[in-house]
């Protein structure tokens, strides 16, 4: 890298603020070669992202603000104090345990609120999930998780009335999030990642509807052509193949 910076002109034009977006980027390519756990995949992808950290820590350390030898360090001194079940004389029960502290040490650190440390630019599935977990790591959920199913239903109920009014499209909207969130909670709670589970359905929704395409061009057809029961007959066919 600190050759990089000195001789290649695009890493040398690069500032904290160009790395960002292509930071995001490079996570979310990670989180695709998890999904198709592509462990060849996954080391490349990690790779791409260690790159990122050193270039971050490189700028920083020319404008005198820190190094990686800093980043390194203060992530091992707040595994040290966030594990005072391994490194001091806490006793934990269980991992739920293990998150309750967690969450009251990062409070001793400086967070004014619970939900201080979900960032704002998160995805909003990915920050309810966050929000979630965080309001448990204080004992805010249900006692049974078999109970959040009352509140998934009473949310889909209160959508159905909305949506029966006219010009009603914000309350709609605020509804249709009630019932997102209390969704997410439910997967949350039988220890679903809703984020994976969606990707897992936009993948085969995928590959359901381009065995649909290959059948129709194979019948010398077009989908725009074909009856909507012509459609689900293919699309029926095509569950057994699904991978």
């Amino acid at each position: 890298m600190d050759e990089l910076r000195e001789k290649c002109p695009w890493d040398k034009k690069q500032t904290l603020e160009s790395l960002r977006r292509l930071t995001i980027e490079e996570t979310y390519e990670l989180a695709d070669a998890i999904t198709k756990n592509d462990l060849n995949e996954i080391k490349k992808e990690l790779g791409d992202i260690l790159l990122h950290i050193v270039f971050y820590a490189k700028i920083a350390d020319e404008k005198k603000a820190f190094n990686i030898d800093d980043v390194i360090n203060s992530i091992c001194e707040k595994l040290i104090f966030r594990h005072p079940h391994i490194y001091s004389d806490v006793i934990v029960a269980d991992d739920e345990e293990v998150k309750k502290n967690w969450e009251a040490l990062k409070l001793k650190e400086g967070n004014k609120s619970v939900l201080g440390g979900v960032p704002v630019s998160l995805p909003s599935m990915v920050k309810a999930c966050r929000i979630q977990e965080k309001a448990r790591g204080v004992g805010f959920d249900w006692e049974e998780r078999t109970q959040v199913w009352d509140k998934v239903k009473e949310e889909l109920d209160e959508l159905i009335v909305e949506t029966n009014k006219p010009d009603n499209f914000k309350k709609t909207e605020l509804e249709f999030g009630d019932l997102l969130f209390s969704v997410i909670n439910a997967a949350r709670l039988y220890d679903i990642d809703p984020e994976m589970a969606l990707e897992r359905t936009n993948h085969k929704f995928i590959h359901r509807f381009n065995y649909l395409e290959e059948q129709t061009i194979k019948k010398g057809r077009s989908l725009h052509d074909m009856s909507l029961d012509e459609m689900n007959a293919i699309w029926e066919e095509s569950k057994k193949f699904d991978k």
